[in-house]
């Protein structure tokens, strides 16, 4: 069972998996990134860890039932509607009245909305990475652990990373919010039941969700800036 386990196969099941955290960790750190924006700078770090924790646990769920959650029709097709939703409002400006409510809620309310939108987007994460498991005849636990274990350092340091960078340039709020735009265009496409029928929109999706979202936000944002 060892030789098994630490086979060549297994090995390489491995390194694919800890390419994929690499490539599939970037949004979630975004969405954490985004969320975390207009939280006072002591509360940063807090709602990056505690919404990373609670990122994680759910993945942890999620991949034990990935395959028969991305079965459900339209099931990725919602999830990339709600993404929408929560693009949007993550690009939304904080309001003046907003001032008045306690930090400590808002520090929450930043978490629900990370784990909200860490649910919605990691249905192809954890998918990915269980597949990838599957390859192998031992061991898959053992590497679903890893890849779990890997991903937690390059969220967290991914999404404190873009915090500072959207203090020093702005604009890439609205780069991030693209990027989740095009996140749930991929995954109303993937849909089983209703991808089929946007097969001919495919291109119109990935893009124009992006460019719809962006257009959104700068108009939230010229709207804030006439009220003030």
């Amino acid at each position: 069972m060892t030789e098994t386990m630490f086979s060549a196969s297994w090995f390489f099941a491995l390194g694919s998996i800890l390419l994929l955290d690499l490539l599939l960790s970037g949004d979630n750190a975004i969405i954490i990134a985004l969320a975390c924006k207009n939280l006072p700078a002591e509360q940063r770090k807090k709602a990056v860890f505690l919404g990373c924790a609670g990122a994680i646990i759910l993945r942890v769920l999620l991949t034990l039932v990935a395959t028969k959650l991305l079965e459900i029709p339209y099931l990725q097709f919602i999830g990339g509607v709600a993404l929408l939703f929560i693009a949007i409002k993550l690009l939304k400006p904080e309001e003046e009245d907003l001032s008045n409510i306690e930090s400590s809620g808002k520090l929450w309310a930043a978490i629900k909305t990370i784990l909200a939108a860490d649910f919605i987007m990691s249905l192809d994460n954890v998918l990915s990475l269980a597949a990838v498991a599957q390859t192998v005849p031992e061991g898959k636990y053992l590497l679903i652990l890893l890849g779990l274990l890997v991903s937690i350092p390059l969220v967290v340091w991914g999404a404190q990373l873009l915090l500072k960078l959207i203090q020093r340039f702005p604009a890439i709020i609205y780069v991030g919010a693209a990027i989740l735009g095009y996140a749930a265009a991929e995954m109303m496409v993937a849909d089983h039941a209703l991808g089929i029928y946007m097969e001919s929109f495919e291109l119109v999706l990935r893009f124009g969700l992006p460019l719809l979202i962006v257009a959104i936000g700068l108009w939230m944002k010229k709207k804030a800036e006439t009220a003030n």
